[in-house]
């Protein structure tokens, strides 16, 4: 294999050329590699970049699409999943938001999966591609076995015409499907994320910013697509159209696919940079056979010369002033000397401090878990809450999940003003041009949160008022839901943007979709924790005679308790997070500090 390296003035002549092709550009710390195949690959401030594609939002805004369709289709499942269960499996209140819960839970959990696949072994590319085959699998099922095994009579599920009891292999297939779907949308969800920013060189200033907006149109893309879900295809299963509603949602999660495949010639692509596991283990496993060393001084540390990482793929990490017991393996002692290196006895400063950032995100990661309470009971109790509201419009019945629509709304409507006014005059009065830190986002939308769940406790309590004598339902409007739901949608923008942007960031290069994936853990445990409040409230308050806080019968319970417990909890979170934000400190890359010639090794979020 005949390989050329170019010098500084020819990378910079290459660099122009690339910019007037429309591909990606380069600056000089990269090298472009010929091989015998005539088939070129970059390597940019170490990261290995598989293909010198075009990348940029040309190509981005398919995986927006992308996004906004898969989106479509998830939420034509979720979002009345709670009804399904109640109408057609006959399943009661309280166990039919566990259910949801869990199952949300578990699609958000398979995140981790598909951004461990992705980071190590299959790369974002494939890994999107089978995980949304996966889904479309579970989206196909699911139809045929509502059509064949549950929807019977048809158009029963509507609330009046009750289902036949559904049979055991028709119950199993139902599960089998819906749980096909969280894994093959839990997995795509982080790498869909980190494959878009990947599309914009951190090199130039402008596609750096314009990674920054990625996040924010990718949530907004996530909303759009929702918003067909929570109104239209809402509209006509609650009627009883299940088996429509899963069809639209599978013929969605098909023309997703297929649009994510036609710029497959046009996307750039990141090689894997292998299992991270071992690689933290060794840091942890080194320190603990040196834990009587006392830990060497930063510049005696043990580091690879030149500008090439341990970590294949990545770019060097320095070396930090957190968790000083784990430079204990990078710390050379006699034995590491006389012997050929063993990387389970002695670590690069690169490899300690990728351990570290893990362990820097991971307070700031529980903190947003009670958050994700707050957002899970959108899916849950939210809709149980409006199905027992007047909701109707002259004749027209509108369905309790409906009302998300609210909420997406908010999410759309709040991530304009955000982006065209609040960022502009945040940046002018903080002179920080992104306005806010991801960091003070994420507390703002921990307090907006607290405040829905204040909203949502209100109208719960207006609505008992308002119970009508002999019926299951109250005379008040389910217009009321409109704030508790509309707070949530603005502390998303906050939050959820904010999470994204903040874990991408604050990774290390060798674990992007990690980074990503921990956003959606944080919505996964949040449900597990909201099943787990649940069970715990309704032991507790569901003695003897008294119903208990959540009973089948919500008119005799007292859910406004429960939502301001979850109130008071996110409050009580949000205390923590404030210590847990102060105290953390951003990694620090070494290309950004030969770049900007400014020492960062301390540098901390504001908050």
């Amino acid at each position: 294999m005949e390989k050329h390296n170019f010098n500084i003035e020819a990378q910079q002549k290459a660099r122009e050329d690339n910019a007037g092709n429309g591909e990606v550009r380069f600056h000089v710390k990269e090298s472009y590699d010929i091989n015998e195949e005539n088939t070129s690959s970059f390597k940019h401030e170490g990261i290995l970049i598989k293909k010198a594609s075009i990348g940029g939002w040309k190509w981005t805004s398919l995986l927006l699409v992308n996004q906004g369709l898969a989106t479509l289709a998830f939420f034509g499942v979720g979002v009345n999943l709670v009804l399904f269960l109640t109408r057609v499996l006959e399943q009661g209140n309280a166990s039919a938001a566990n259910n949801v819960s869990k199952w949300t839970g578990t699609v958000y959990l398979c995140s981790l999966i598909g951004a461990f696949l992705s980071d190590s072994y299959w790369g974002r590319y494939l890994t999107c591609t089978i995980f949304q085959l996966i889904f479309v699998l579970g989206l196909v099922l699911l139809s045929v076995t509502s059509g064949v095994f549950l929807i019977t009579p048809d158009g029963c599920g509507d609330g009046k015409l009750p289902c036949t009891p559904a049979s055991l292999i028709g119950i199993a297939i139902f599960y089998l499907s819906i749980y096909l779907i969280a894994f093959g949308y839990g997995g795509h969800q982080p790498t869909i994320a980190t494959f878009g920013a990947d599309q914009f060189d951190e090199a130039n200033p402008k596609e750096k910013n314009s990674k920054a907006t990625f996040f924010c149109y990718f949530y907004f893309a996530l909303n759009v697509g929702s918003l067909f879900s929570n109104t239209i295809l809402v509209y006509y299963e609650d009627s009883g159209k299940w088996t429509l509603g899963f069809l639209v949602s599978t013929g969605s999660a098909i023309v997703a696919l297929l649009l994510f495949l036609v710029g497959t010639k046009k996307y750039r692509y990141v090689k894997p940079c292998g299992n991270p596991l071992p690689r933290i283990a060794q840091v942890f496993v080194a320190t603990a056979r040196k834990w009587d060393v006392v830990p060497a001084k930063e510049g005696d540390l043990y580091e690879l010369e030149g500008s090439e990482s341990a970590i294949k793929g990545t770019r060097k990490i320095l070396h930090s002033n957190e968790f000083i017991f784990l430079d204990k393996a990078a710390t050379i002692i006699e034995s590491d000397l006389s012997s050929q290196k063993n990387p389970w006895s002695l670590c690069t400063v690169s490899q300690v401090e990728e351990a570290k950032c893990v362990l820097r995100m991971i307070p700031v990661w529980l903190c947003t878990i009670i958050y994700s309470v707050v957002f899970t009971q959108m899916a849950s109790l939210f809709v149980e809450q409006g199905d027992v509201m007047n909701s109707m419009i002259g004749r027209f019945h509108l369905p309790a999940a409906s009302m998300s629509a609210f909420d997406i709304c908010s999410v759309l409507i709040c991530t304009g003003i955000y982006r065209q006014i609040l960022v502009p005059l945040a940046g002018r009065l903080s002179g920080n041009l992104k306005g806010l830190t991801e960091l003070q986002r994420m507390g703002i939308g921990l307090v907006i949160g607290m405040l829905a769940m204040l909203a949502a406790g209100t109208t719960e309590i207006a609505r008992l008022r308002h119970v009508i004598p002999g019926e299951k339902s109250s005379s008040l409007s389910i217009f009321w839901q409109v704030p508790q739901y509309m707070l949530v949608g603005a502390s998303e923008v906050f939050m959820y943007v904010g999470q994204l942007e903040f874990f991408n960031e604050q990774a290390p290069d060798g674990i992007k979709s990690f980074g990503s994936s921990l956003c959606m853990a944080s919505i996964s445990l949040g449900n597990y924790v909201s099943s787990m409040l649940v069970n715990m409230v309704t032991r507790i308050t569901a003695r003897g005679n008294n119903p208990g806080w959540i009973p089948e019968d919500l008119n005799t319970g007292h859910m406004d308790r429960f939502y301001f417990l979850i109130a008071a909890l996110t409050a009580f979170d949000f205390v923590i997070y404030l210590f847990c934000a102060k105290w953390y400190k951003s990694i620090n890359l070494e290309s950004e500090e030969d770049n900007k010639g400014v020492d960062k090794g301390h540098q901390e979020e504001e908050v």
